[in-house]
């Protein structure tokens, strides 16, 4: 929902930028919200109307088409090397090399006695004038820049070398994202001195700040093709998800109603789209994009987590996790397996802790006490990267650099010890390699990113979560139709148990 009301938003900017920002002087004229950090400067009812249109269309069942897809996606691969071209032509690498004194006395003829020597609006000049936090700061709020990607992994049973293939493809889409707007922000950067630049819309304004006024609109145009893309692609996904939620019974059951005629989730439709749209009517581009990131970063976070603590837990009766099997090993091992899962059920005998069943384990199959070890283990890891992230954020200092070199020996220890566990021999269409490395280093970098994002962000983060929070604990986690089947699952095992000892 992030993601439509924040491409809606920019989509009404650049339409703006092309009639002249007329829509942006009547909102502001008459329409002015005085809340300066929490809401936007002016509701923006255009966009309102282009997630309204949207969500009409979804309701009358009209589906994206594929030709029309292809013809935005090559106007915008287009428009992006013409911009990246124009760039190296047009810019110069002076831009990068600005001055305090420059930066100074150019914000002070726009700002007057605003900014001043000691409180620098547009940081220090030079190629990183925010410095290593600036860019850090900028990776958070660009991160959603690779939102999509993970659909990739998820067509690992439609892939025939899924080990080969969902990696290279993982890696090949980053690349393309990371070289598309590296590009874009070189080209921009070197055209005009980056304090300068529109926020709401930077490519047609950097354009007319070289004088090539008919390349502007010629790049508006293509920019509206791209976002119209990206808009059709939040767009048509966010009824599905919430019909697929409620039919789970996480959401109210009512969003999972579909119209006989149109054969179309109506309820959740028109849910998704006004939600979208009291979004981008009340927040700015940056807030919502803002909220975009934190949300992502942490699904990755929460991702990593779960590969962590799964790859070494015990069988579990788990209907979803036994259909993440490889079709080839059920059909061929289908007797095995079976024996397998009903041993999974039968009662293990107690292990005792002690360092050494800690550090060797007896057992070369995952049990129940080495799936607690790394449950806690994950949980510490957790712990110490949360709690020396907020540190760094707060007060980075001398002191808290002596924090991070005992959060890193306790981090590495305690890794060490989740890597002596034995690991889950289930047969993955796709499994993620150098457990536990991996997935505790993207813990690290997601958790790192989102402490570089404002306190504003966290704040609507807070909101939105705890309206999350509600929902689930007072609804989904019982009508749930996987604690459903846990529930049942339990319920026959105790009726088996109790048969047996009658017997």
């Amino acid at each position: 929902m992030q993601g439509t009301s924040s491409v809606a938003r920019a989509w009404s900017a650049t339409f703006d930028e092309i009639i002249g920002q007329h829509i942006e002087e009547f909102c502001k004229k008459y329409m002015t919200m005085d809340a300066p950090g929490v809401l936007a400067k002016y509701p923006d009812i255009f966009a309102v109307v282009i997630i309204i249109i949207l969500t009409g269309l979804l309701i009358f069942g009209v589906k994206e088409s594929a030709l029309v897809n292809k013809v935005f996606t090559c106007i915008n691969i287009l428009v992006l090397g013409f911009v990246v071209v124009s760039g190296f032509v047009k810019g110069s690498v002076k831009n990068w090399q600005l001055t305090e004194q420059d930066i100074y006395n150019t914000s002070h003829s726009i700002y007057g006695a605003n900014q001043t020597q000691e409180e620098k609006l547009y940081g220090a000049g030079g190629f990183m004038p925010y410095g290593w936090k600036g860019v850090l700061s900028g990776a958070a709020t660009c991160f959603y820049a690779f939102v999509g990607f993970d659909c990739i992994a998820t067509t690992g049973e439609e892939v025939k070398n899924p080990q080969k293939a969902i990696p290279i493809g993982i890696v090949a889409s980053l690349l393309i994202c990371f070289v598309a707007y590296f590009g874009v922000s070189a080209a921009l950067t070197l055209m005009m001195p980056y304090y300068q630049l529109d926020t709401n819309s930077p490519l047609p304004n950097a354009f007319k700040y070289v004088g090539w006024d008919g390349a502007n609109y010629a790049v508006a145009v293509g920019s509206l093709c791209a976002l119209s893309t990206s808009l059709l692609g939040s767009m048509f996904p966010m009824p599905r998800i919430i019909y697929a939620m409620a039919e789970d019974g996480l959401l109210f059951k009512f969003l999972a109603k579909v119209n006989e005629k149109r054969k179309t989730p109506i309820i959740a439709t028109v849910t998704s789209g006004a939600i979208a749209a009291v979004m981008a009517f009340l927040f700015d581009l940056k807030d919502l994009v803002d909220l975009m990131s934190i949300g992502t970063l942490l699904a990755y976070s929460l991702v990593a987590a779960c590969v962590l603590v799964l790859r070494y837990q015990p069988e579990q009766p788990n209907l979803a996790y036994q259909m993440a099997r490889t079709t080839e090993e059920t059909d061929n091992n289908e007797s095995v397996s079976t024996s397998e899962s009903q041993a999974g059920f039968l009662p293990e005998e107690e292990e005792k802790c002690s360092l050494k069943a800690i550090l060797c384990p007896p057992n070369s199959d995952p049990s129940k006490f080495s799936g607690s070890v790394v449950n806690v283990s994950t949980f510490i890891i957790g712990f110490l990267i949360v709690g020396s992230c907020i540190l760094t954020a707060l007060e980075p200092s001398i002191l808290i650099k002596a924090v991070w070199i005992i959060a890193a020996i306790l981090v590495l220890l305690v890794s060490f010890i989740i890597w002596k566990q034995p690991e889950s021999k289930t047969k993955l269409s796709f499994k993620v390699p150098l457990l536990p490395l991996l997935p505790v280093v993207s813990i690290f970098v997601n958790v790192y990113l989102m402490m570089q994002l404002d306190v504003g962000t966290w704040i609507r983060f807070a909101v939105w979560m705890v309206i999350g929070f509600i929902i689930y604990f007072t609804y989904g986690i019982w009508h749930s139709v996987e604690a459903t089947y846990a529930a049942s699952a339990d319920a026959e095992r105790n009726t088996d148990a109790g048969s047996d000892s009658c017997k």
